[in-house]
């Protein structure tokens, strides 16, 4: 990029703002007067090297002062910005310790700003006769108050442009305000730029600015820090936004192109196993599972790898329609290997693909961590030379001297618990296998086409049949003897209880009731004539095994777990799902373990003991009462939680968002996704001139998260 020399108009003392220089976006923070060598190096720490790291430091919100409203005006519950005087201020001694109380008054009536929290810090900013612009919610306590309120002290000469406007505030760390770099002062340093010639380049041509209806870049850096009002600050978070989603979109479009440009080989054939093992079940698949195995065919079918996302509520059939794929992937000479998060589900796995696959002498080999030397090396032999076609197992799939024959389809069990190097781990174990993932955590349409938008997305949306929802229901612990008695009654007539405690012991932060001490407390009160039996993830393998094998066969009655049987739990019997401390699951967690009753023809029931509620825990139990429908629940989950913990990003390889919201941006999402995915589709390896800018901030910016850059 070509630098630009200019020269910043000078200050009312004739001392200039900025050093004349040659400076484009990429000079240092420091050639900047104010800053120096000391507030750089704490600039640096900051992650601030550069003006245009400066200028992407976005505010945490904005203070509107387009609208100031008279303290008489005030109307409680409503958000405003008051300019008023500081009367009086002082502390006050409260029942449960003190609070710091300012009375201000604007001419029109007096105004109590209250503070609970921090009030050391926070008393000494403040001298009777200031002036201070105020934010917040309006409340009603012995008079009109906001409790800890946004506020700016307002000097005698304040810049007349800063009164009528919407005023950024920005995150400000100790460090930053230790060397003066106050919410003044920053803003000062931002305006020094922004009142500079700087040129900003634009990154997206004019007709796609027409198109969306948004503003060139200079202009949004300009008002998401000083607008004149919040039409044009509303317009710059738009246009920034879109900037963050169309680079995960262009990302997400030249993944999938980049795998579409890879050769595999194409599995034609239907075979003999398919056909067999189809047409020996005794259910019918639904419309949905057809649906998806079709989609799944078409694929196979192409010289292309598949790479495509099962997504389907906790039992509807996941399952059965990957050991379909399997068995037709088998009848087309390749091997197949199907890789899940836990030993449990594995093993589940195993099982279920061993009683179809030994229908048709199909062998199948179980890959765990704990294995004996000898069964190891017999399995590594067979997948080695091919007489192994199947493997089924956790990450020790992925070790180094794991080796295939002839690997043509990776299976992926809940991807989302995997991160993406061990994923990629898995697929370089053959020359660009098929690739299927499966999910039974519903994903929100914005989340699948964010962070699996690289993926053909299939949905099984049909329960079989013969399902019958199960009754959800929250109690409080004085229930909890009546709760006791109906699980007796339940397993009186036939069936099972499946208990989950959140911790496996107790620890000095939590007063959890732990699974180990529920165990030893029931097995000799409620529960003493019963067979109950304990499960969690510290227990040794062996035991562990021995343990859900009886309880599938009905030995045990009572199963008192973590959360280790969150997924992979397939018992039909079990009709009572009881999960203590409810509260402290998320809501997707809830439905998952929730999934792991309801899977036979009998009525069965979730019963959420809440001990310790929040507002928001609350909600999250509230919609588990409501509704089984796992999609509502993933919507409600992401608006409650975020996308972080539900998809688990930390280990996802994505990076975070400055300003784009996936709970809110789904319309800019798609706008961003569909201009993406045109022009890679138009220039796949963005040669041409108009996007040579686009293809140096992709390079700069995301490369790292693209495995084929030597496309571009």
């Amino acid at each position: 990029m070509r630098q630009k020399a200019f020269t910043i108009p000078t200050a009312k003392n004739g001392s200039k703002l900025l050093r004349e220089r040659l400076l484009d976006l990429e000079s240092p923070i420091s050639v900047i007067n104010g800053v120096g060598s000391i507030r750089g190096k704490v600039f640096n720490d900051h992650g601030i090297f550069t003006i245009k790291d400066i200028l992407y430091y976005f505010p945490r919100k904005h203070l509107d002062r387009t609208t100031i409203t008279p303290i008489r005006q005030l109307i409680k519950g409503e958000n405003v910005t008051v300019i008023a005087t500081i009367e009086t201020y002082g502390e006050k001694s409260i029942r449960r310790g003190k609070i710091f109380q300012v009375i201000v008054s604007d001419g029109t009536g007096l105004l109590t700003l209250s503070w609970f929290n921090g009030i050391r810090y926070i008393k000494h900013h403040f001298k009777i006769g200031e002036r201070l612009a105020i934010h917040g919610k309006v409340e009603w306590y012995n008079g009109l108050t906001i409790t800890h309120p946004e506020f700016e002290i307002l000097e005698r000469d304040e810049d007349p442009l800063l009164t009528g406007q919407v005023i950024p505030l920005y995150s400000l760390t100790q460090e930053l305000k230790s060397v003066g770099l106050d919410q003044r002062k920053f803003r000062s340093i931002l305006k020094t730029i922004l009142n500079s010639e700087l040129s900003i380049p634009e990154i997206f041509p004019q007709i796609i600015l027409n198109n969306q209806g948004l503003v060139t870049l200079q202009n949004a850096l300009k008002n998401i820090h000083f607008s004149s009002g919040l039409s044009d600050l509303n317009a710059a978070i738009k246009r920034l936004k879109f900037d963050e989603h169309f680079f995960l979109q262009l990302l997400v479009a030249l993944r999938k192109k980049s795998i579409k440009t890879r050769g595999t080989k194409s599995l034609k054939e239907i075979g003999s196993y398919f056909k067999v093992i189809s047409g020996d079940l005794d259910f019918e698949l639904t419309l949905a599972q057809k649906k998806v195995l079709q989609e799944i065919r078409a694929d196979l079918q192409l010289t292309t790898p598949m790479n495509r996302l099962i997504q389907g509520d906790v039992g509807c059939g996941k399952t059965i329609v990957s050991i379909l794929v399997a068995a037709l992937a088998v009848g087309n000479n390749v091997q197949v290997v199907i890789m899940a998060p836990t030993e449990i589900l594995a093993r589940q796995h195993y099982e279920s693909f061993k009683k179809e696959f030994d229908k048709v002498h199909i062998p199948c080999a179980l890959m765990i961590g704990k294995l004996k030397d000898v069964d190891r090396k017999l399995i590594l032999e067979g997948l080695r030379n091919g007489e192994i076609p199947v493997a089924i197992g956790t990450h020790a799939l992925i070790q180094d001297n794991v080796y295939f024959k002839n690997l043509g389809l990776v299976i992926v069990d809940e991807q989302h618990r995997f991160g993406v190097n061990q994923r990629s781990k898995l697929l370089e174990k053959g020359e660009n296998p098929h690739f299927m993932s499966m999910t039974a955590t519903p994903i929100p349409r914005t989340l699948a086409i964010t962070y699996h938008g690289d993926m053909d997305l299939s949905i099984i949306d049909e329960l079989p049949a013969n399902r019958i929802p199960v009754k959800t229901k929250v109690v409080d612990p004085l229930r909890m003897a009546k709760v006791y008695t109906f699980i007796k009654q339940e397993i009186d007539l036939g069936r099972q209880c499946i208990i989950v405690y959140p911790l496996v012991k107790e620890s000095e932060k939590s007063d959890l009731l732990a699974a180990v001490e529920a165990y030893g407390k029931l097995t000799k009160n409620e529960f003493s004539k019963l067979k109950v039996g304990l499960v969690h993830g510290k227990m040794k393998t062996e035991e562990k095994d021995d343990i859900i094998k009886n309880f599938n066969q009905n030995i045990i009655n009572i199963l008192i777990a973590t959360t280790v049987v969150e997924v992979g739990l397939d018992i039909p019997n079990a009709s009572v799902m009881l999960v203590e401390h409810a509260e402290r699951f998320g809501i997707t967690q809830l439905h998952q373990l929730r999934g792991r009753v309801g899977r036979g023809t009998e009525k069965s029931y979730c019963i959420l003991v809440k001990r310790d509620v929040s507002d928001i825990s609350d909600q999250r139990l509230k919609i588990m009462e409501k509704t089984n429908d796992g999609f509502n629940i993933a919507d409600e989950d992401l608006k409650l939680r975020g996308p972080g913990d539900i998809l688990g990003l930390k280990q996802s390889g994505f990076f975070q968002y400055k300003i784009a919201n996936l709970i809110t941006d789904s319309p800019i999402i798609k706008e961003a996704r569909k201009i993406a995915f045109d022009i890679v589709e138009k220039d796949p390896n963005l040669k041409n001139e108009m996007h040579k800018l686009l293809k140096d901030i992709f390079i700069t910016n995301y490369g790292q998260y693209f495995d084929n850059l030597k496309l571009l």
